[in-house]
């Protein structure tokens, strides 16, 4: 059986590095194999993994949507239309030694992101059963969860920064879950950008007004400043740094 972690949280927060990260871990404990997802269309899940996407799902997208409009079809005369998209579609999974990756980008066209969300969904469920792991970076709200684009989730990770504002983004996220009725084995807190790795206690009592529970802290790490910075992976960032050695201790914690 897959298991399915949902990451969650407002911008801003250091969402994508801790899922990034997340899977790095799983990946090099040999947890695999892994799909990753980017479903954020503020797509930089891959530039934290180190990996190089050369088409999204929006991109194909747009792509399609030219197609029989002008004479620079992209559909090979050989091909109808559904068999270069199921094609297009196929080949967007960016397959790497550790784990693969499939990653929704953005629309560069007017209108909503429905059809995009589809096709998100449709890609998912063929594939997400072939993996022992299945983690989703999401966008800041919870659409992609309470729509059903996503296939069951067991784990909700909510990641917020150490400000009370960040606190109660999360609690009301956690709140809908719960209004919601969604089917999910747990939800739980990551607390991101710490100051020496301890919450002020005030912050502690939010956390608890909200009713949310803490999976871990995760401290300020100027390491990772620097390889941002730098244009480098922060899955290349050392073993012993502090932001990997305390998602360590909060992936032991939660046993996944």
């Amino acid at each position: 059986m897959t298991y399915s972690i949902a990451m969650a949280g407002k911008g801003g927060t250091g969402k994508t590095t801790v899922c990034g990260l997340f899977i790095n871990y799983l990946a090099k404990t040999g947890k695999g194999p892994i799909l990753a997802v980017d479903a954020d269309a503020n797509s930089n899940l891959n530039e934290v993994l180190g990996v190089k996407v050369e088409s999204t799902l929006g991109d194909i997208r747009e792509e399609l949507a030219r197609a029989g409009v002008d004479d620079n079809s992209p559909v090979p005369p050989n091909m109808t239309k559904q068999e270069y998209a199921n094609y297009k579609f196929g080949s967007a999974l960016a397959e790497e030694e550790d784990f693969d990756m499939l990653v929704m980008g953005k629309t560069q066209g007017k209108g909503c992101y429905c059809y995009v969300n589809d096709i998100l969904r449709d890609q998912m469920s063929k594939y997400y059963k072939n993996y022992n792991y299945l983690v989703v970076d999401n966008e800041a709200g919870l659409e992609h969860i309470s729509r059903g684009i996503l296939p069951p989730v067991n784990l909700i990770l909510l990641v917020s920064d150490c400000s009370r504002r960040g606190i109660q983004a999360a609690g009301r996220s956690a709140q809908m879950i719960k209004e919601l009725g969604l089917k999910v084995e747990a939800v739980r807190l990551i607390v991101n950008r710490v100051p020496q790795g301890a919450l002020d206690k005030a912050i502690e009592d939010e956390i608890k007004a909200w009713d949310m529970t803490l999976a871990g802290v995760i401290p300020q790490d100027d390491q990772v400043y620097q390889y941002d910075a730098a244009g480098k992976p922060l899955v290349t960032l050392p073993e012993d740094s502090a932001i990997k050695r305390a998602l360590k201790d909060i992936i032991e914690k939660l046993g996944v």
